[in-house]
């Protein structure tokens, strides 16, 4: 057992060797450890073990080859990346270099002319000249101004005011309104709907107008009476136009606003 382990490692040692010395040496041991393994060997099977042998080290020399040029391949990549980054950094250079060039020209105008920021300041406080006539009374100097000035400014003032609230007063005020349809129910079927509707229509006050009615029918013979009103918002509501309406309680059962529409 001690020496098909030593055969076997040994095999294993020529299967990584590349270039092979002495061959007729190796050929032979390999003669003898197949004739110890599996008795004596014939020629045939010695030319074979040689011809496996001989295709074992052309698949290692094969994978070595490929092993070298997926390095290649992997080197050359990394060395493209690392131009391309290079590159790169040397356009973001040179465009910081522009912008500081252009910055401190702009610094260097600005320390050349310190005077013109002192004009716009200059010129946004325009002093107030006073014309002096020939003359020795300096009480005829007002350089302060005159109260007549500030007379005649709140008189036009006072008139803007006026002119403005008259403009407003002659303008003509929105009133609110709103369209409503009622629905007002007699009692039974033998109800004058003729005389109900007059009722209705006898509700008179401050901002009520009464509009188109049409009887609608309910059911078994009994019709309702369908009428519309325009009313002021501020004057007029729902509340008091059916309080006012149910009074005719021998003609009215009940009164619903059927639409309320804002004009």
């Amino acid at each position: 057992m001690v020496k098909q382990s030593s055969n076997m490692s040994g095999v294993q040692c020529l299967a990584t060797e590349n270039i092979w010395f002495d061959k007729h040496c190796y050929d032979e041991a390999e003669k003898r450890f197949y004739e110890g393994v599996n008795g004596p060997a014939t020629h045939q099977q010695v030319k074979t073990a040689q011809q496996q042998a001989k295709g074992r080290q052309p698949k290692r020399q094969h994978r070595n080859s490929s092993s070298h040029a997926g390095g290649d391949q992997e080197l050359t990549s990394r060395m493209k990346s690392l131009e391309l980054e290079n590159r790169t950094l040397h356009k973001v250079v040179e465009d910081l270099r522009a912008t500081m060039q252009k910055l401190e020209s702009r610094v260097a105008m600005l320390e050349k002319s310190p005077t013109s920021a002192a004009v716009p300041c200059a010129m946004a406080a325009p002093v107030r000249q006073v014309k002096v006539e020939n003359g020795d009374d300096d009480d005829d100097i007002d350089l302060f101004g005159s109260d007549d000035d500030d007379e005649e400014a709140e008189r036009l003032k006072q008139e803007r005011v006026e002119a403005y609230t008259a403009k407003k007063a002659k303008k003509p005020v929105l009133i609110a309104k709103s369209s409503i349809i009622l629905d007002v129910k007699p009692w039974d079927d033998e109800t004058d709907m003729a005389k109900l509707e007059e009722c209705v229509r006898t509700v008179q006050m401050d901002g009520l107008l009464w509009g188109a009615s049409k009887l609608v029918p309910v059911g078994y013979g009994i019709k309702k009476l369908q009428i519309n009103c325009v009313v002021e918002d501020d004057k007029v509501g729902t509340d008091i136009l059916e309080e006012e309406i149910t009074k005719f309680e021998d003609f009215v059962q009940s009164v619903d606003v059927a639409a309320f529409n804002k004009i």
